[in-house]
């Protein structure tokens, strides 16, 4: 295994960083198997382990908590805070008062005294971005958290969160994660040479783009019966997508590839990636992608998908997992008022 360092953070990661979305309700409910996963994912040398408080309510961190009793000295564990976990309001989102609480309940769930990696899980546009680097740095200064990190901002949220660190003299975000794949290239274009240029470290999330990549979608062939078909029927069935993927299978068999494991080396050969997420639910979805590990891309391949799928190019729709900012979501930032319009 060749760790790749996290950013200027000196933390060493493997390259596949096991996600943990689908431990619990939400994927794999047999905590049993998902454990098995993990402590196959340790022996491996994978040392890197991605988890969400809102991972289905906290049961994604529990399992991961369990799994690594007696082992958590040796893994680089990271989780995040912004998703709804209740009824009220206020707990959600990037504000003091919710992350001071969030901390907690996570440590408590994974039962550890601190975080190597805490992520804001998505821009929060109604909370200054200070309020939040400020508690971000509170909870690295009383050693809950060893490092920051944001999810799925745009470039100039990256920017501006760096500008505020330096300007206020608060914690630095370290690392990113952004979907990434030979499907969603859009990340090239700005989101990646603006983490570079702050020596950020980069994890990509859905390398498969929702396992599109995996080959088991096809054009002109009945849907198969997944979870992710069940849940993201127009993803899998976009006519766009299946059509690149049709010319990426032959691509992949002519260099003794499956599409899965040229997918997933595209993803680090980018030299803005510090690591790939990997997502299995079950053993053999596991097995399958450590399989791939070692695998690399000549600069032919490299340039033969280019020729597919652009670079900078998003093909496939992310249906609403990726952020859409509020001049986007609400017509009222994009519409004057009738009154207005009326006078002009």
């Amino acid at each position: 295994m060749k760790y790749r360092p996290l950013g200027h953070t000196g933390i060493k990661v493997s390259p596949y960083c096991l996600g943990a979305m689908m431990f619990g309700a939400g994927g794999n409910p047999d905590h049993d198997e998902s454990i098995r996963i993990i402590h196959k994912a340790l022996d491996a040398g994978i040392n890197f382990i991605d988890t969400a408080d809102a991972y289905s309510r906290g049961e994604s961190e529990e399992i991961v908590g369990k799994a690594l009793k007696g082992r958590r000295d040796n893994v680089v564990l990271s989780t995040k805070v912004y998703h709804p976990m209740g009824k009220d309001p206020n707990q959600q989102g990037g504000s003091r008062r919710w992350i001071t609480r969030a901390i907690e309940d996570s440590l408590r769930r994974l039962q550890t005294d601190h975080i190597d990696l805490y992520l804001l899980h998505r821009p929060v546009p109604d909370t200054d971005i200070e309020e939040t680097l400020s508690v971000l740095s509170d909870l690295m200064r009383a050693g809950k958290v060893r490092a920051i990190g944001t999810s799925t901002f745009p470039a100039a949220s990256i920017v501006e969160a760096q500008w505020v660190a330096e300007r206020r003299g608060l914690a630095r975000v370290r690392i990113e994660q952004q979907p990434y794949s030979i499907l969603n290239r859009g990340i090239e274009r700005e989101i990646l040479p603006a983490c570079q240029q702050y020596g950020m470290g980069v994890s990509a999330w859905s390398p498969l783009a929702k396992g599109l990549l995996t080959g088991k979608y096809r054009k002109g062939q009945p849907v198969p019966d997944t979870l992710r078909a069940k849940y993201m029927p127009t993803l899998m069935s976009d006519a766009h997508s299946l059509e690149v993927v049709d010319q990426l299978i032959p691509l992949a068999q002519a260099a003794g590839l499956s599409l899965t494991h040229l997918a997933m080396a595209f993803v680090l050969a980018h030299p803005g990636i510090t690591s790939a997420i990997i997502g299995p639910r079950t053993m053999a979805q596991f097995d399958d992608l450590l399989a791939g590990q070692g695998v690399s891309l000549d600069d032919s391949l490299l340039d033969q998908i280019d020729k597919i799928v652009p670079p900078g190019v998003d093909i496939a729709p992310l249906e609403g997992s990726a952020y859409t900012p509020p001049a986007i979501k609400k017509k009222e930032l994009r519409r004057r008022p009738i009154a207005e319009r009326a006078a002009a």
